[in-house]
């Protein structure tokens, strides 16, 4: 595996877990399961199954460095590479890519969000190798979710339909779809070659910085052009003056809705992208009235099909409430209706 490296994406705020993701502490450093564990350190064992401990990279803002080093002990500070400011995943990728390759001419990179959510792991690492094999041969892989339902929050990779293809089969992508409305979705889902789009990418340094050379050749100067920077003292430098000059782009727009030599493998894990809390409700224990509870002194009464997530210490009484989500978080509090979870961005810029 000394070829593989795994950079994990954790510069997000996450503002659709307030009130226990804030910017100061996002949701990707947040146990929101209850179980010991935050999503990042979730994703960093994980990942250890298919890269070795030192080239494991973490690429987060620049406030999170400590934050990082104090939930993944085994991380040196070398390999949590920071941004100066937030200017979505194509300029990380860029720098990720120009660092390791630099490091490592053959280096293979597995691009991963920290706050996924994926329990079977399994057959993740099963997915990933698929995709690596895929990476060796030049591809850009991407990793796709058969899709449960006509999802509209997530986009589509189309590939072509064959009644033959198995879990971890890797196919060339015909194209990717944005979001799409409810009854496109429908159609997508009846189509049967439609997968979501995970957001987890797998390709060598070399090939992607090929495709950033050709899609976006302002970025790639600005991350690449100087390779000699890196692994320098003058490497943040460097790099705060890239993230500074650089467009706001994401690396579906900067590259995937451009390159040719793309390919879907066909995953068979369990996956959520834990957008919202409702993405959260399917993956948490329920009781006999359809109740997602975390906490130890919560006494529901007449209470059913709700989200409820409050600290250890704190005794909460609920009485008659049906489809709500229920949120303490410190000195804040959200009582919302699930109905209504999409306008919760909408509510924060409100009381901002």
């Amino acid at each position: 595996m000394k070829n593989n490296y795994s950079v994990i994406m954790a510069g997000g705020i996450g503002s659709r877990f307030w009130p226990m993701s804030t910017e100061a502490h996002p949701k990707q450093f947040l146990d929101v399961l209850g179980i010991g564990k935050t999503l990042i350190q979730m994703t960093f064992e994980r990942l250890l199954a298919v890269s070795p401990v030192e080239n494991i990279y973490v690429l987060t803002n620049k406030d999170y460095k400590d934050l990082v080093l104090e939930q993944l002990p085994l991380l040196n500070a070398s390999q949590v590479l920071t941004e100066p400011e937030r200017k979505n995943t194509a300029p990380c990728i860029a720098y990720a890519a120009a660092k390791l390759y630099s490091l490592n001419p053959e280096a293979n990179l597995i691009v991963s969000p920290a706050d996924h959510l994926i329990i079977q792991t399994d057959n993740f690492t099963s997915t990933i190798k698929a995709g690596l094999v895929s990476a060796e041969n030049g591809r850009i892989a991407t990793i796709g979710i058969a899709p449960t339902r006509p999802d509209t929050g997530y986009g589509y990779i189309q590939f072509k339909a064959n009644s033959k293809l198995q879990p971890n089969d890797v196919v060339p992508v015909q194209q990717f779809r944005e979001k799409p409305d409810l009854k496109t979705a429908e159609q997508f889902i009846a189509a049967g070659n439609f997968y979501w789009n995970s957001g987890i990418f797998i390709w060598k340094a070399r090939t992607i910085l090929d495709a950033l050379k050709t899609f976006q050749s302002e970025l790639f100067d600005l991350f690449a052009g100087d390779l000699s920077n890196y692994n320098s003292p003058n490497e943040q430098e460097y790099v705060n003056n890239a993230f500074c000059r650089c467009e706001d782009i994401s690396v579906d727009f900067a590259i995937m809705e451009h390159a040719t030599n793309i390919d879907v493998v066909l995953s068979n894990f369990d996956w959520s992208d834990l957008g919202t809390w409702g993405s959260l409700d399917t993956h948490l224990k329920k009781d006999a009235s359809n109740n997602a509870v975390v906490g130890k002194n919560v006494h529901l009464f007449g209470t059913s099909n709700c989200i409820v997530n409050v600290p250890e210490n704190n005794t909460v009484i609920i009485d008659g409430l049906e489809n709500y989500i229920i949120v303490q978080s410190e000195n804040r509090l959200m009582i919302l209706k699930k109905e209504n979870e999409q306008e919760l961005k909408n509510y924060l810029k409100m009381i901002d």
